[in-house]
């Protein structure tokens, strides 16, 4: 854990994933938020294409591969990311980033409903933990906006659709978790779920919003050069060099992390005011968190352990 190679991939993709969430408030201002999706991600196609090419994963798929990649493409990077961006134009970017922290608990549920995976206990009770955490950030949020009285106003419609951004985020992790997507290599499997994804944003941008816009800032084409290579691709290698490394139950921790730059960030720039109340909702939702993914990191340790058991039960077995 302490070593170069693990530390380093760690510290970068959590920096870089938390950063990800401030650079899209600029992104959205004064651009329609369906195309900065779509500008983002005609990028990052080819480049993660390019990734699959020089990583020698095959890139032909069969038809059900294909129809995986759809599905995956819709709800990643279509769903949740249009979303995301819709729901930063009501809520604090760094509120959002730890809403997602919670994408751990629709992940669990329909796991546990579509590929019948058991919910830990103690990820339940540290799910609730994280649970109250977030509410509190969000009531915070509510309060502090001038429309806080109304129904329906910008922060209840902010909340609404980083909720519906996580449930689509979660769908997409569950179903490409079957047999099917097991069998594609993921980097490739996610190029060409971008790339069909890409096709869908273009199409509901032009429809919602009209033909393409060509800001002129330097600075938004900038983000969109981070967010597509740097936040979309770059750490994608990253990441799952770091699950290889030390198991996807540790790297799983690295959410605490991007969480944490996500508020430092805010902070700083989006002048988000700390109170009793955020700073206590902020130490619940860290600690339900890390209670949550220890549990989950001990089913993980258990089922390994048992894999090994009935593998060494086998060799020591007469043959018949």
């Amino acid at each position: 854990m302490l070593s170069p190679r693990v530390i380093v991939p760690f510290v970068l993709t959590g920096s870089i994933w938390g950063s990800t969430w401030l650079v899209i408030t600029g992104q959205i201002d004064g651009v329609p938020a369906a195309w900065s999706v779509f500008y983002r991600f005609a990028l990052a196609t080819p480049a993660l294409f390019l990734v699959a090419f020089l990583m020698k994963r095959r890139l032909k798929l069969s038809a059900p591969e294909h129809r995986l990649a759809v599905l995956v493409g819709l709800f990643q990077f279509s769903g949740n990311f249009l979303f995301v961006y819709h729901a930063e134009l009501y809520v604090t970017s760094g509120i959002v980033a730890m809403m997602f922290g919670l994408l751990m608990v629709p992940n669990a549920l329909l796991a546990r409903l579509v590929l019948g995976e058991r919910v830990q206990r103690g990820f339940v009770l540290g799910s609730a933990v994280a649970i109250v955490g977030v509410s509190f950030l969000l009531w915070h949020e509510w309060a502090a906006n001038p429309e806080a009285g109304v129904v329906g106003g910008n922060v209840a419609l902010g909340i609404m659709l980083a909720m519906l951004g996580i449930l689509a985020a979660s769908v997409a992790n569950v179903i490409q978790a079957n047999p099917t997507g097991r069998a594609v290599p993921m980097v490739s499997l996610l190029a060409w779920a971008m790339l069909y994804g890409t096709l869908f944003d273009l199409g509901f941008a032009w429809v919602t919003a009209g033909p393409p816009p060509l800001p002129s800032a330097p600075e938004y084409w900038g983000g969109i050069v981070y967010l597509a290579l740097i936040g979309s691709v770059v750490t994608f290698p990253l990441h799952y060099n770091l699950v290889r490394e030390i198991g996807a139950g540790k790297t799983a921790y690295n959410s605490i992390l991007t969480i944490s730059v996500a508020m430092l960030l805010s902070t700083l720039f989006e002048d988000y005011r700390w109170t009793a109340l955020t700073i206590t909702g902020m130490g619940l939702a860290v600690l339900g968190m890390v209670l949550a993914l220890r549990a989950r990191r001990q089913k993980s340790v258990q089922v390994q352990q048992s894999a090994r058991m009935r593998d060494h039960t086998s060799e020591d077995s007469p043959s018949t």
